[in-house]
């Protein structure tokens, strides 16, 4: 990944970043009209001052006086008014951009396939939409109004200056060449820098998310690993100390050197203004109000400079998101979909299906033909390693296959839209996964609009009603962490419950009683044959005993169906069924 990051950081382009804007034009075009308004209004103020200095103080005109102090209080007012209304805007704008493209990588990651997240940390995932996007607030939410600021103070300033004294605005102009070789140098510092840092910044988020679930400090109290868990944090977090204090430090000198230069400006303008060729050409007012411009030019032109080093710096943040938002989906709606026959019959074929794992030379499935006729069972049974989840993640489509094809009433599966497939094929697998939230919205997970009755009914048929019942808040306990508060049957129960609740056509069911004692198994099973007539059921089993009674039996091995019939006719075969039921 730090490969193409850095790959990705060259050919981030400055209108790729700009286009994050486009929508937003009309308000940002008020945005700076409200700043050239202020900028022109500011430039007011010293030109009131010299003429306070000049004629109203030396003349004692006090209504000039005081219509001239009245005029540098209105100026004030004015500019901070309308600067109230331009940050009101900026910063409404740079958080909409900063939603949408939060929005835009969690859900472009959302359509990745399980391959991607197969390979990719957690907390490098988590990384980049908070720490890389948080990290490009600042630039997002102020960078356009910024520069519009100072550029536009920066030029009505010059032309102020220019305005009061041609030859003191060369003076102070020297100071610009040295301020960009300066700003150049730290820009591609920060840079550097800030890539660095956003690496060290996820690796950090892959400790805590491996360290601190309830899945990791289960693993570190049983293996006593904890203190090396601890060090290894504190090693990434020294690093972070020494990348954030050289992120910060890289610009002081910078600023050092530049504040040396702009104290010295003014003691040039004033012995300028003081030698014989020069003296008594500038008035007191003159000097006063061109000084005060002066000040007034140099920070919108230092302001100018801190946003390119920022923009810089923030070049590796962008690239970092830019190549989440580039990564082509593997599996995804087809661009001309196909509609399921209505009603679905839920036929489901594998057609000489081969399937090999991305980084893999060896297929996982390979050449797998079966029918399974709408409203029957399969059972796919085999050693450990022999295929069996590899063709279950295959009819939800977790992966799509190599070669061949697996279709629901003659349609390929790839012809649908994911959604379609979702509300025909439901799956129980191996793992439960349960969100940090109530039971009741565990279950409602799959199908948002279930009635309370629903969701009991469902918890009734996969047996799990009782036990829910007994809980302090029933329904609306909260599971804890991944579900930890129950046992693995108990999970894996109210999984069943969750599938069934959504009444798929077709029923996958991935070990989903291997959690189970004998008893509850039992008493599930016959659940899932209540449910299971009329469905076409396919179970992936280790125990034999859930699968006999299947309408149809394939046993896998390496990857291959070696033997298909119902229970009977593969125990009289005496093939390798018959010596797995033994």
């Amino acid at each position: 990944m730090e490969a193409r990051t850095d790959t990705a950081a060259a050919k981030v382009s400055l209108g790729r970043i700009l286009r994050l804007f486009r929508p937003h034009r009309p308000r940002l075009a008020v945005v700076i009209g409200i700043i050239v308004v202020s900028s022109v209004l500011g430039m007011a103020s010293p030109f009131l001052l010299r003429e306070i200095i000049d004629r109203a103080l030396p003349e004692r005109d006090v209504t000039l006086l005081v219509w001239l102090v009245v005029g540098m209080v209105a100026v004030a007012a004015v500019t901070s008014v309308l600067g109230v209304g331009q940050t009101w805007i900026a910063t409404t704008v740079g958080q909409q951009v900063m939603h949408r493209l939060r929005v835009d990588v969690f859900t472009h990651l959302h359509r990745q396939s399980v391959a991607f997240f197969t390979r990719t940390r957690a907390g490098e995932v988590q990384s980049r939409i908070t720490n890389d996007i948080g990290g490009m607030q600042a630039v997002v939410t102020t960078t356009a109004t910024s520069i519009a600021s100072n550029l536009t103070t920066a030029v009505a300033t010059a032309v102020a200056m220019a305005a009061l004294s041609w030859q003191l605005s060369l003076v102070s102009l020297v100071i610009v060449p040295p301020a960009l070789y300066l700003n150049r140098r730290v820009a591609r510092m920060r840079k550097e820098i800030t890539t660095r840092r956003q690496q060290e910044l996820a690796d950090l988020n892959v400790v805590i998310e491996e360290g601190l679930s309830i899945s990791g400090v289960q693993l570190s109290k049983t293996m006593g690993t904890g203190p090396a868990l601890i060090e290894r944090f504190s090693a990434s977090s020294t690093r972070l100390i020494d990348l954030q204090l050289r992120s910060n430090l890289a610009g002081r000198w910078r600023v050092a050197a530049m504040s040396v230069i702009l104290a010295a400006i003014p003691a040039v303008i004033y012995l300028s203004a003081g030698l014989p060729p020069t003296a008594g050409t500038l008035s007191i007012g003159t000097l006063v109000a061109f000084t005060t411009l002066q000040s007034r030019l140099f920070q919108p032109l230092m302001g100018l400079l801190g946003i390119g080093v920022s923009l810089a710096s923030s070049v590796a943040l962008f690239a970092r998101i830019f190549e989440y938002l580039d990564l082509p989906v593997d599996i995804d709606d087809p661009v001309h979909p196909v509609e399921l026959p209505s009603p679905v019959r839920g036929r489901l074929c594998f057609e000489d299906v081969t399937f090999v794992y991305p980084g893999n030379k060896t297929a996982a499935v390979s050449g797998v033909s079966l029918d399974v006729p709408a409203g029957s069972s399969l059972a796919v049974v085999g050693e450990t390693g022999s295929g069996k989840s590899t063709l279950a993640a295959l009819i939800v489509r977790l992966h799509d296959p190599s070669a061949g094809r697996i279709t629901i009433d003659g349609i390929d599966l790839r012809d649908l839209r994911l959604a379609d497939l979702a509300s025909v094929v439901g799956m129980v697998g191996q793992e439960t996964y349960l969100l940090h939230t109530t039971v009741r919205e565990n279950l409602r997970y799959a199908r948002p609009d279930a009635t309370d009755a629903q969701i009991e009914q469902a918890a009734r048929a996969a047996q799990i009603h009782d036990v829910i019942a007994g809980l302090p808040d029933d329904y609306d306990t909260v599971v804890g962490s991944r579900g930890h508060r129950f046992s693995g049957g108990e999970k894996q129960r109210i999984a069943i419950a969750r599938t069934l609740l959504r009444d798929p056509r077709i029923l996958v069911l991935d070990e989903a009683t291997s959690a189970l004692d004998t008893s509850t198994e039992r008493a599930v099973q016959r659940a899932f044959e209540e449910l299971a007539r009329g469905r076409t059921t396919v179970t992936i089993a280790h125990r034999l005993s859930t699968v006999r009674d299947a309408d149809q039996i394939a046993v896998v091995d390496h990857g291959r169906i070696i033997e298909t019939g119902t229970h009977d006719t593969l125990v009289s075969v005496g093939g390798r069924y018959a010596a797995l039921a033994a």
